[in-house]
């Protein structure tokens, strides 16, 4: 800022000299010189300038000065209400210099959101260092952003730039370190200010951009990157690039030890420049850094300024919030309050800044737009060190001192902290929850308990709040937040990906959507409604991202919470949610993000159990750690709680042989009884039955139970069951087997199976849970694209150790059949054992004889037989012995020899097959002959020469062999130089059972190796071992694709090779193979067995349609598609190759034809084409259940089916048919939008349908009719005729016939159905059987049928049909008098009655189910009510005691009379049920008989049975209105249901609807406001006053009530008569009798109520509402009370009417609040919430009205109330907050009527700490002491109440009340009647009087 003294330059200038602006020079500068150049000015003001220069100047200046001030005036003028009062707000929220006007500042500048604008250079320290950007703490606590880009000028060099985007960042900036920054950008004004970002620049071409060599100076400070590092020192870089600089090892050696690299960022001073080489020489000696004071040099720039530079300053003067400085000659600028030298600045703290006091100052920032400067003083900064922050945001400090109290802006606290104290700033928007004047309430000295809001690390300066909301909750910042926690808050969004919540300290969370309940949610936002606020509970904070969830199981969980590996103790159980399911367990999900898994084993499944029928995905389980591994992040589960221990007799484990026995067998898992345990039980699954995967299918199919394992190995133990395996590649080689990974050695070859395969490999699986990973590039000698066709789970493999790694435990194995192959025969050698067994299995109980055929048929041998049959491909040979046994002579075996049918043959044995009692025989001389040689010797010398021609064959040799036959999987051998020896082979290895087959023929030699001779354990063959295996199988290099001359329409000749269910493989060509599609067979696709006529070897012409799919066969593929369709075989080339690709211009409703090629227990998949399929839902293949139930078995493989398309997916090639025609309306649907439409159905449609869900009650069923659809079954809609219980013969997955009633869809698209299981001939059948479909099929007398819907003490409802539903009034119930109905009448069951009344307009109907004499019966009333006069003495029974009085049942007659509660007694009576019972004999006074009603009007008061009348009426109530089901508006009792209509509570009262209340008809009418049972009425000054008689002022107590019961009294006479010359008039029958009353009385709510009820009874609606509306505009608006009844009726209307209710009574009741007291009309719709149970909107309510009226002691006990009837937890800490919100002076009343209603309705102790509490406090309140005593006699114990009078009369009070405490003792005992403790109380009496004297 300029200094005070102007210059001016000596050369007159032709422009108008300006004034300087603040903070610069004049324009043209003087040099930079050193204070010691500036010339001296003299004492006495000397100047260079002559008189004439500065009289020029001056009368310049003079006239700037006026043009200034005339500028300033019109601007002040135009923004005369902004600048009015000088506000303080102003001058804090701008920027200034030096005034224009010479005045000084008021207050020191800020930096704020506000005025923070681009171009201004701050100082600022890095908070946090991310990668991709640098927050850095600003001035005044703002933070700004750095980006990546912005932080350093980018250096030429590789390394740097390659390294910007990894951690660059954090090698050149720290956390702490104090940095000069520049403003690029503040976000746009229009956001809002709290999220408006800041973004700064770090980059010192940006601060430096005013520097050039001739500026610099020695000794300045100036900051540089290093550019390079060199042997004696640094190269540096100032982001300029006109000059470099050095800095010299040595020096920067002498300060501290610096880990300098390339890119560091250091502080130096100028030690030299050199100017001709543009090298600034510098010194970083750190210490002389902080110290060095900027030289004040003369003409410098503001631009020259950089913050952080330590300047010498001078006091000037101090401001309200600060100081002002002097620096550098030529600047000022500004200390606030908050960068003092002194850390705790007291109040006087201007007393410590006398002017010209000088300071060392650092600059804080600098705004070249306004020239201002702002300068600090803090000790830290000024040592250019940052602060160190010794607190926490959310840390809370109890004994904080207030050193400061700045008026109307904050409180400076001084916080407790180690090692010294930390200062803290309060805000006056911090200080309490509501304002508050702070000089009033906090002192200097003070102490106060504060919370930490924030801390600014540039000034060391904590931000605080005292408010007392901020210490509530255990959640205030994300770091309070724990995973586990349980926490309250409020949903503020809902979306598809979950919730967004909120806590009560402003922290947001996130509620995933599987997280918003235990089950899947299709519509969040209908569970999560915004503004809700429910319970939650954390699973885990990672930075500041809270994830919660709302799954009730965790909420409420009280197990231990696993919120890191390092809690997962072993043995500990707690709760968690599945992630994930697969074959082998289950994936368990903690908090936190800690994962688990549970093994198989660990489920708790049986054997075979399936994991998805238990468990599914997001499903919280209780599971227990079995163990776990922190380091690994490991943690093994289990689902079964408790651990499983067996006797260490029966322990079983991997690696075990056992034996077992055949328990059950499922479809793929046989459960075997260990032989071994006698509790144990294990499973063989289908793939562990056998090494060859098609026996072991055979076998299982012949499997039963009882078959028995000699050996099974036990490959694993899940839980206690086995795993075990029949493989006996596993079984015999069990010793090689490893079940650890130390077992194993490299290069070894071991046996396995495959456990999983995926798209990179195979897994393989050893003992136990062992395994290996075979990789894509080592499965197979030639890559092949998807392993799972060559290999499958469970298959046996053999497996070459390639690699084993220790450290992460992997195997890494080869399938590779050049590296695996086996070495032995075993492969085949169990192939002829299993088919042994099989055999045996097939004949097993036939027991015996049926296998001796083989011992006819031995190996070698000659067998005669007759030709039975001679094909094309061979000659069928019958033998007469076997009837059932076939031979087979092939064309190659015939040796040219022909044969005749029925001729006599003899043949040699080639092969024998057990399972299809077949032989292949041979007539080939050189094997007959072999034969014959042999049988012509002994039997003796046969078996010796066997002998001998086998000893020539040894184990491992290798011979010669002849193909003679070709097997499905081995092949037949002879080998000529053995004497013709037999041999097998077979074709694949335990790697290759699904690799392409080579293909062998007839005569073809082959090399084989003898592997084992013929015996026992052979079967008696000799097995052989291919050359060709053992050498791996054929590579992809030595095969090469066939070219061939063959394209689609070409007509070939094929050969059939294979027949399927539903194609045909054939063969054609050189080795070509193809397939015929069973939808190619025939023009129409309508034959069912289309390939019944073909048989494999069949030759037959065929047309190429198609090149076929490589993907579609799993052994070898077929290369083309063909057809035999008659149609293309005619056509030409050209028409077939059109047909390549198929027509899918598929029509809703179109005829299709297919196949079933799958069926599953829901679908029935069918073929229709090549490439389409098609798909039918069960519910959609017929309606009769029967059918339904056989869907499998009626939809076979293979079936033919002729369907109709309702919906098309043309990217899947995938149509949707039902097998009924569908209507002609329906249209074609798209993909799934079938979901939303079910447009193959139409009323009157019968359809099948399967029970979902049996609805309680008289809810009806719930049935699926679709995959995605349900309908409704009404309850009159399950049966044809009317029975007692329609649900009994119905069950949930039940198959069902329905008819479809009704369709209707919802304008948010939902489908609803109406269905029926009645027949349709019986739906219009006779009575018995017919149902009420309208209203007007009703009429009075009609006899109908229904079931109870609800049942209720004034009557029941009961459903007719469908649609309509009937009254039944308590008095038409029965014949015989009903006390309770409930009991009577059951929900669901059937009645019948007769129609009473019907009402179309309005849709409702009333029934009787009395007789018809019994329904007449009040007409028999008259006789008795003739008999009975006014005036009469009656006596009679109580027949029902109701809360408004007694009806008594007259002697000797049949009429009921009501006795108003007010004419019971002359005194008043509180609890009528507990002075009068049902059935009790009384005797009464008739006060009126209304003949033409019924009703006779009774009274009991002991004046009107001695003969006087008396004078007092009972008290005027207000009215209360509640709508009823009949649509009338009626008066009701609080404790009636909102429901009930008036004609139930008056019994009898059933033609028509009273409208004027008679005497005794204001019984019925209750207070407007219903108290707290009798607790409202217990106010101190009602009910104690009551009791507790002040004797001082007991005289003026007296009269004055004397007065008040008189007056009350007069004005209960008014209203009587009043109300009396009422009902001598006509009741109102019309509405123009009813104008003409209300013409009379405007101002009578009760008349205009009841013009309500009589509109709701004709059913207008809308007309009852504008009645409303006319009564709430003419009742005068003084009658407030008569205008809230209209108001509460208006409520009840729309209540019951409104559409939707909630929102019409929310806007009649902020109308209402616009005209009656706010208070009363909330009092008055909290009744109606509680009365119509709608608790949830009471709620509500109550907490906004305890907000509104927290004054209010009424508001807070109904809250209370509410609660406690509801059994409610929460009482207490509503009572905490009364006490709180209410005034001290209503605490007594408050804690009384709480102890009281404890009392009644609570825990007695509770009331009587309550009690205690106060009485503590106000020992001499004899009224406290006379409530207290009150309540414990209603309790009844004896002895506590003595004991409290004991200690009353003990008190010292005034003999006055004394008096009146004794008498109340005295008046207990004697109630009790123990004369002896009166006595005694008697005699207490009297000590007391004595010692009075």
């Amino acid at each position: 800022m300029a200094p005070p003294a102007k210059k001016f330059n000596s050369k007159p200038s032709s422009e108008r000299p300006r004034r300087r602006p603040i903070g610069v020079v004049a324009s043209s500068q003087l040099p930079l010189q050193p204070e010691d150049d500036a010339p001296d000015f003299p004492r006495g003001g000397g100047t260079l300038l002559s008189r004439a220069e500065r009289n020029e100047a001056r009368e310049g200046v003079e006239k700037d000065f006026e043009t200034e001030i005339r500028v300033l005036k019109k601007r002040k003028k135009e923004k005369r209400v902004q600048n009015k009062n000088n506000s303080t707000e102003d001058d804090l929220g701008l920027l200034f210099a030096d005034g224009i006007t010479g005045k000084l500042p008021r207050f020191a500048n800020k930096i704020t959101l506000k005025n923070v604008s681009s171009g201004m250079k701050l100082w600022g320290v890095i908070a946090e260092v991310n990668e991709k950007d640098i927050i850095v703490s600003l001035p005044g606590g703002l933070r700004g952003l750095v980006r990546a880009c912005d932080a350093f000028d980018p250096i030429s060099n590789d390394e740097i730039n390659g390294d910007v985007d990894n951690s660059f960042l954090s090698r050149i900036y720290q956390k702490g370190q104090l940095v000069s920054c520049v403003v690029l950008q503040v976000d746009d004004d229009k956001k809002e200010i709290a999220k408006r970002k800041i973004w700064l620049s770090l980059r010192l071409s940006v601060l430096h951009k005013s520097l050039n060599l001739d500026s610099i100076q020695e000794g300045m400070v100036l900051s540089a990157y290093v550019k390079s590092i060199e042997d004696h020192g640094f190269m540096l870089h100032f982001g300029l690039p006109s000059f470099a600089g050095f800095m010299p090892k040595q020096n920067q050696s002498e300060g501290r030890n610096l880990n300098v690299g390339i890119g560091q960022l250091l502080q130096g001073i100028v030690k030299s420049v050199d100017r001709s080489r543009k090298v600034v020489h510098m010194s970083s000696d750190m210490d002389v850094v902080s110290k060095y004071v900027t030289k004040e040099l003369k003409g410098i720039s503001i631009d020259l300024l950089v913050p952080g530079m330590m300047v010498n300053a001078r006091v000037q003067s101090t401001l309200e919030n600060g100081i002002l400085l002097s620096f550098l000659t030529y600047f000022t600028g500004t200390v606030d309050i908050f960068n003092l030298d002194k850390t705790f600045p007291s109040s006087k703290w201007k007393n410590d800044y006398a002017k010209n006091i000088k300071f060392n100052a650092r600059i804080l920032f600098i705004d070249p737009s306004t020239r201002a400067v702002g300068l600090t003083l803090s000790p830290q900064l000024v040592s250019n060190k940052a602060s160190t922050s010794l607190v926490k945001v959310g840390d809370i400090f109890e004994q904080c001192k207030v050193v400061r109290v700045d008026k109307g802006s904050g409180l400076l606290l001084e916080v407790p902290t180690e090692p010294f104290p930390t200062p803290a700033y309060v805000n006056v928007n911090d200080v309490a929850d509501k304002e508050v004047k702070l000089d009033k309430i906090f002192k200097e000295g003070s102490s106060a308990r504060a919370r930490i809001l924030g801390y600014r690390h540039l000034e060391g300066l904590a931000t605080a709040t005292l408010k007392t909301s901020a210490f509530e909750g255990s959640v205030f910042t994300h770091s309070d937040v724990k995973p586990g926690m349980v926490v309250k808050a409020k949903v503020i969004a809902v979306d598809s990906f979950g919730a967004i919540v909120q806590l009560a300290s402003g922290v947001k969370a996130l509620c995933p959507l599987r997280h918003m309940s235990e089950f899947e949610i299709t519509k969040p936002r209908k569970k999560f409604e915004v503004g809700t606020e429910l319970v939650f509970r954390v699973l885990g904070c990672k930075s500041k991202r809270i994830t919660v969830t709302h799954k009730k199981t965790l909420v409420k969980s009280k197990l231990e919470i696993l919120s890191s590996y390092a809690d997962g103790s072993d043995g500990l159980v707690t709760h968690g949610w599945i992630t994930k399911i697969e074959k082998h367990g289950c994936f368990v999900r903690f908090y936190n993000g800690v994962q688990g898994f549970a093994p198989r084993s660990e489920l708790g499944l049986g054997p075979g159990s399936d994991i998805h029928s238990m468990y599914h995905v997001e499903q919280v389980v209780k599971c227990r750690v079995v163990k776990c591994i922190p380091a690994s992040h490991r943690i093994n589960l289990s689902f079964n709680i408790t651990p499983t221990r067996g006797s260490e007799g029966e322990l079983i484990k991997p690696g075990s042989l056992v034996s077992g026995v055949v328990e059950s067998v499922a479809t793929k898992t046989i459960v075997v009884a260990i032989h071994e345990s006698s509790r144990m039980k294990g499973t063989v699954v289908l793939e562990h039955l056998a090494d060859h995967h098609g026996l072991a299918t055979l076998l299982m199919s012949v499997m039963k139970p009882g078959y028995h394992f000699d050996k099974l190995l036990v490959l694993d133990v899940e839980g206690n069951n086995p795993i075990l395996t029949a493989k006996h590649s596993l079984v015999n080689s069990i010793e090689q087997i490893p079940a650890e990974i130390s077992q194993i050695s490299c290069h070894s070859v071991v046996h396995g199976y495959i456990c999983n395969i995926i798209d990179t490999g195979c897994f393989v699986r050893f003992m136990g849970r062992l395994t290996g990973f075979a990789p894509k590039s080592k499965v197979t000698d030639d890559r092949r694209s998807d392993l799972s066709e060559v290999f499958f789970v469970g298959q046996s493999v053999r497996s070459n150790i390639v690699d084993i790694s220790s450290d992460t435990g992997r195997i890494t194995l080869s399938l590779k059949q050049s590296l695996c192959s086996s070495t032995d025969a075993s492969f085949i050698q169990e192939y002829f054992l299993l088919e042994e067994k099989i055999s045996e299995l097939q004949v097993s109980d036939t027991h015996g004889p049926l296998l001796k055929w083989t011992n006819g048929f031995g190996i070698c041998s000659v067998v005669e037989g007759k030709v039975h049959e001679i094909k094309d491909f061979g000659v069928v040979i019958s033998f007469q012995e076997y009837s059932d046994v076939f031979g087979f002579i092939s064309h190659y075996h015939l040796a040219e020899t022909t044969l005749e049918k029925h001729s006599v043959v003899r043949a040699a044995v080639l092969d024998v097959s057990r399972i299809e009692r077949f032989v292949d025989l041979s007539l080939k001389p050189e094997l007959i002959n072999k034969t014959k040689e042999g049988s012509s010797a002994s039997k003796t010398l046969k078996k010796k020469r066997k002998r001998e021609a086998h000893k020539e064959l040894e184990d491992n040799q290798v011979v010669n062999a002849i193909v003679e036959i070709v097997k499905e999987n081995y092949l037949v051998l002879s080998l000529p130089t053995y004497n013709y020896s037999i041999g097998y082979a077979s074709l694949t290895d335990y790697n290759t059972q699904r690799f392409p087959i080579t293909q062998f023929s007839h005569g073809q030699s082959v090399t084989a190796t003898v592997m084992a001779l013929p015996g026992p354990t052979t079967g008696g063959r000799l097995l052989l071992l291919l050359k060709s295996l053992s050498d791996g199988m054929e590579t992809s290099s030595s095969k090469r694709a066939k070219k061939s001359s063959y394209d689609v329409g070409s007509l070939v000749q094929a050969e059939i090779s294979e027949t399927k269910p539903l194609e045909l493989r054939v063969k054609f060509g050189s080795g070509f193979n193809g397939r015929i599609h069973i939808t190619e067979a025939t023009d129409d696709n309508s034959a069912d067995s289309p390939f019944s006529e073909y048989t494999v070897g069949q030759k037959l012409t065929a047309r190429i349609v198609s090149k076929g799919n490589r993907t579609e066969s799993s052994r070898g593929y077929h290369g083309w598609d063909l057809s035999v369709k008659p149609s293309l075989l005619k056509g030409d080339a050209e028409m077939s190759k059109s047909l390549s690709s198929e027509d899918i211009n598929y029509s809703y409703g179109q005829s299709v034809y297919g196949f079933v090629y799958k069926i599953d227990p829901e679908w029935a998949w069918l073929t229709v084409s090549r490439e389409f399929m098609a798909q039918l839902y069960i519910l959609d293949s017929s309606s009769e259940p029967c059918e339904l139930l056989d869907f499998q078995k009626k939809f076979y493989v293979g079936k033919a089916v002729s369907g109709f398309v309702i919906n098309v997916n043309k990217e899947k090639k995938l149509l949707r048919v039902v097998l009924h025609a569908p209507p002609a309306s329906g249209e074609l649907k798209e993909a799934d939008s079938d979901r939303h439409s079910l447009c193959h159905l139409v009323q009157g449609s019968v359809v099948g349908g399967r029970i979902s869900k049996i609805l309680p009650g008289v809810g009806g069923l719930l049935v699926q009719i679709d995959q995605h659809h349900y309908g409704k079954v009404h309850f009159t809609e399950l049966t044809d005729a009317w029975v007692s219980n329609p649900l009994s013969g119905y069950q949930e997955g039940q198959f069902v016939k329905c008819r479809v009633l009704e369709i209707n869809q919802s304008f948010k698209g939902s489908v609803h159905v109406d269905l029926s299981l009645r027949s349709a001939q019986d739906a219009s059948g006779h009575t018995s059987t017919r149902r009420v479909d309208t209203i007007t099929d009703l009429h009075p007398d009609m006899a109908v049928h229904g079931y109870v819907k609800n049942v209720s003490k004034k009557g029941c409802f009961i459903i007719l049909s469908r649609n309509i539903d009937a009254r039944i009034l308590i008095s038409n119930l029965s014949d015989d008098f009903i006390e309770n109905p409930e009991k009577d009448f059951s929900i669901g069951q059937l009645v019948t009655g007769k129609v009473l009344s019907v009402e179309p307009l309005s849709k409702r109907a009333e029934v009787t189910l009395r007789t018809s004499s019994a329904v007449n019966a009040p007409k028999s009333n008259a006789n008795h009510l003739n008999q009975i006069m006014v005036g009469d003495i009656i006596h009679g029974k109580v027949k029902r005691v109701e809360s408004y009085g007694l009806f008594i049942s007259i002697d000797q007659t049949n009429v009921v009379g009501l006795c108003h509660v007010s004419e019971l007694s002359d005194d008043h009576v509180d609890d009528l049920s507990a002075k009068f019972k049902a059935g009790e004999i009384v005797t009464a006074k008739v006060l009126k008989v209304d003949k033409e009603r019924n009703r006779v009007s009774l009274g009991m008061k002991n004046s009107y049975i001695a003969g006087e009348e008396g004078s007092t009426t009972p008290s005027r109530q207000s009215i209360d209105v509640t709508v009823g089901m009949n649509g009338s508006v009626t008066t009701s009792e609080p404790s009636l249901s909102q429901g009930s209509s008036e004609d139930m509570k008056n019994g009898s009262d059933v033609d028509h609807i009273p409208l004027l209340a008679d005497a005794e008809s204001r019984a019925l009418v209750p207070p407007l406001e219903v108290q707290l049972d009798d607790i409202e009425s217990l106010d101190i000054q009602g009910d104690i006053s009551e009791s507790v008689v002040d004797v001082a002022d007991d005289n003026e107590e007296k009269t004055d009530k004397k007065t008040k019961k008189k007056a009350r009294e007069e004005r209960e006479r008014e209203i009587r008569a009043a109300e009396e010359r009422l009902l001598e008039k006509d009741i109102p029958r019309s509405a123009e009798e009813f104008e003409k009353l209300i013409r009379s009385s405007p101002n009578s709510s009760f008349i205009w109520i009841k013009y309500m009820a009589f509109m709701l009874s004709l059913a207008d609606i809308e007309k009852a509402r504008s009645i409303a509306e006319r009564a709430l505009r003419t009742i005068n608006i003084r009658e407030e009370s008569e205008k809230l009844n209209i108001w509460v009726a208006y409520f009840n209307l729309e209540n019951e009417y409104g559409n939707p209710p909630e929102e019409a009574v929310q806007k009649i009741f902020e109308r209402a609040l616009q005209y009656c007291d706010p208070k009363k009309v909330n009092l008055a719709l909290l009744g109606m919430y509680e009365r119509t149970e709608q608790h949830k909107l009471a709620d509500d309510l109550l907490n906004k009205m305890s907000r509104k009226f927290k004054h209010s002691c009424k508001v807070w006990l109904r809250k209370i109330q509410s609660l406690v009837n509801r059994n409610v937890d929460g009482v207490q800490s509503v009572v905490e907050r009364g006490l709180k919100s209410l005034p001290r002076h209503k605490h007594i009343k408050f804690i009384t009527q709480m102890a009281i209603l404890e009392f009644k309705c609570g825990v007695p102790d509770r009331g009587r700490s309550l009690f205690e509490k106060m009485l503590r406090e106000y020992p001499k309140r004899t009224d406290l002491w006379s409530v207290y005593l009150d309540q414990e006699i209603r309790v009844g114990d004896a002895d506590l109440i003595r004991a409290l009078f004991e200690r009353a009369i003990s008190l010292s009070l005034p003999p006055k009340k004394m008096k009146f405490l004794f008498n109340k003792y005295l008046q207990y005992e004697k109630s009790t009647g123990d004369e002896q403790r009166v006595e005694s109380v008697k005699a207490k009496a009297m000590e007391y009087v004595a010692t009075l004297d």
